[in-house]
């Protein structure tokens, strides 16, 4: 079991400064692991190790469904990632991306009571990286990948899902739709439209922005236009990739081309996954109630200040502002749900009834500056985890019972 790690002396260095309330929460790392069984006298020892413990080990063998019964399997997930795309600080590596692993773990027992080991791989092909996972991967209940680059994300997740009888989630993809999701359906909601009304333009074509679009789809959005660097994606542009000539062909139903600045003209959602800065004119061009989820952190595409003089609901990454796009409202209530079903995939269904499970805790309290709970309401995880198992059971990626 990993819990988090208390009563860590600090020590002075000269790398750090310990006086930054950061470091001396980081000194000696945030887990530690804790025995969930006695071991008292030669007994208990008997027991937890040889010889009692090969009478289980046998009885997995010739039964490995009971590896979910008689191990810490069914309630732990592996944090993997290559430390290519940590938070916004990018490429860092392995080794630098093992704080927010532990974090990220962390929150996985404290808003879930989900156990979760940050691995930290020193690889950087898709290749190496699938086959290492593939190979830890017995131990585990669950794959939660993090902060692995874009076009790589893909292919990495594709492969394991194919690989793995095990739920494999990319966050940086999943979490955010989903939670982007939610929000946008209290947000219709509150300004007495569906989503099969409204057209929205993602700022972004990278791992978020593929996710964010792919389910606002499946939820029936009425257009949606993507956007990179260059523009709008659509099929008259030679410059695009595999990835985004797809999301060109399946986007922007009414044609459009130009900048980001034309897009937004008469849309009634933005959503920024991608940075950088829009102009005020883009926002103002916008139609009546509409709604800006600026999600970059710690920069918003858009300031908070700027677009509240314009649309009628905005959101961030931040938690210094209302309605905070945060991650921590999906992921482990997601992953709570598709353990406890024993779930071998985490399907589209299943990000769906999470979504509309989190937009449901708003319920009659829904307001401008309220369109998604905060990340410390205590019926966000349980709410998620039922919603999610129920969707495991329809969508019938759940293990039979012994």
């Amino acid at each position: 079991m990993v819990t988090v790690q208390e009563n860590v002396p600090v020590t002075s260095s000269t790398a750090y400064d310990v006086s930054d309330p950061a470091f001396a929460l980081h000194v000696g790392g945030k887990l530690e692991t804790r025995s969930t069984v006695p071991l008292r006298n030669r007994d208990d020892l008997s027991l937890a190790y040889t010889p009692g413990v090969a009478r289980v080990c046998t009885a997995i063998a010739e039964d490995p469904r009971l590896v979910h019964d008689l191990t810490w399997k069914s309630k732990v997930v592996a944090v993997v990632t290559d430390g290519s795309a940590v938070l916004g600080l990018g490429d860092i590596g392995p080794a630098a991306a093992l704080p927010v692993m532990e974090g990220k773990a962390v929150l996985f027992k404290e808003f879930a009571g989900v156990d979760a080991v940050p691995i930290c791989l020193d690889a950087t092909s898709v290749e190496d990286i699938v086959e290492t996972v593939v190979r830890i991967a017995p131990a585990f209940g669950g794959i939660n990948l993090e902060d692995i680059s874009a076009p790589r994300c893909f292919e990495v997740e594709r492969q394991l899902r194919e690989r793995l009888d095990i739920p494999v989630f990319h966050d940086d993809q999943h979490g955010t739709a989903v939670v982007v999701l939610a929000a946008l359906r209290n947000a219709a909601r509150l300004t007495g439209r569906s989503l099969s009304e409204l057209r929205a333009v993602v700022s972004g074509a990278g791992a978020a922005g593929v996710a964010v679009t792919t389910i606002l789809r499946e939820a029936g959005i009425g257009d949606i236009t993507v956007t990179d660097r260059e523009g709008v994606l659509h099929d008259g542009r030679g410059d695009l990739t595999a990835v985004k000539r797809h999301l060109a062909a399946a986007t922007n139903v009414i044609g459009l081309t130009g900048s980001l600045t034309d897009a937004m003209r008469g849309a009634d959602v933005f959503i920024g996954v991608s940075g950088g800065v829009v102009p005020e004119d883009a926002v103002g061009s916008m139609a009546p109630d509409a709604m800006v989820f600026a999600l970059a952190n710690p920069d918003p595409e858009i300031h908070p200040d700027v677009a509240h003089r314009h649309v009628r609901v905005v959101a961030t990454g931040r938690s210094d502002y209302a309605n905070q796009i945060n991650n921590v409202l999906a992921f482990p209530g997601i992953f709570r749900g598709a353990l406890d079903a024993r779930a071998t995939d985490i399907t589209e269904g299943m990000k769906l009834a999470a979504a509309e499970a989190i937009a449901a805790v708003v319920g009659d309290d829904l307001a401008d500056d309220y369109v998604v709970p905060s990340p410390f309401d205590e019926r966000v995880a349980p709410s998620v985890a039922a919603a999610v198992a129920a969707a495991a059971e329809r969508d019938g990626v759940v293990r039979p019972p012994l």
